[in-house]
């Protein structure tokens, strides 16, 4: 066995553990593997392991590991997901090449997704990524604009909006990040009761996995402890 499976298989008793001791469904937590920096070979590997959801942040270095992992592992259906940062001269690729953008945190890049998103394929699927913590650093919508910008993405063709994400500041004790992840979850829980169709908190990483998990987390978004230490270029 792999170290990459060794690892997977780790995580995915942590997940099922984890959506136990908090009452969730076993299989209410979907896991993201962030492959970003790592190889074709991680990727093929992970894929032999059973992971099928890959994400990556970096367009150009996705482009060329989904052509690469394609000719390693035909015929298998992955689901690639794009995780970072969107400039918006670099839509159309995200929008031909994905089938999942977590990172939407205004209308115009919503708008050149919808606008760039090839009739043959299905709905792009969309998060839109919350400034949770008000950091300046970061990107995502504020909890005050998120209402009004949900509601204009959801009305685009073939756009999907399935929720919210948000990557909180670190945060070492458990309940203090609970309390970062449960802001997510009750502005998703507002526009859901606002009649929004969402089913989607992409939330959580290796180090707040649990924490996560246990506010509602139906997506998480592991990479060092899949993949191991990064290995910056």
């Amino acid at each position: 066995m792999s170290t990459i499976d060794l690892n997977l298989q780790a995580i995915g008793r942590t997940i099922i553990a984890t959506s136990q001791e908090f009452s969730r469904a076993p299989d209410a937590v979907q896991l993201l593997a962030v492959s970003k920096t790592f190889g074709a070979d991680a990727v093929q590997a992970a894929v032999a392991a059973g992971q099928r959801a890959f994400g990556e942040n970096y367009l150009q270095e996705a482009l060329d590991k989904q052509r690469a992992v394609a000719e390693l592992v035909p015929g298998v259906a992955l689901d690639w997901h794009f995780i970072g940062p969107i400039q918006s001269n670099k839509t159309r690729p995200i929008a031909e090449h994905f089938a999942w953008v977590h990172t939407v945190d205004r209308l115009k890049i919503a708008q050149r997704l919808s606008e760039q998103r090839p009739d043959g394929l299905p709905d792009l699927n969309i998060c839109l990524q919350v400034n949770i913590s008000g950091e300046a650093s970061k990107s995502g919508v504020s909890p005050a604009e998120l209402p009004a910008l949900a509601a204009q993405v959801a009305a685009l063709p073939r756009l999907r909006l399935r929720g919210l994400m948000a990557i909180p500041e670190p945060l070492e004790a458990f309940e203090q990040q609970r309390a970062a992840f449960a802001q997510l979850r009750q502005l998703y829980e507002q526009l859901r009761a606002d009649g929004m169709a969402l089913d989607t908190l992409s939330m959580g990483m290796s180090a707040d996995l649990r924490a996560a998990i246990a506010e509602g987390a139906t997506i998480v978004r592991v990479g060092s402890a899949i993949f191991g230490a990064r290995n910056y270029h």
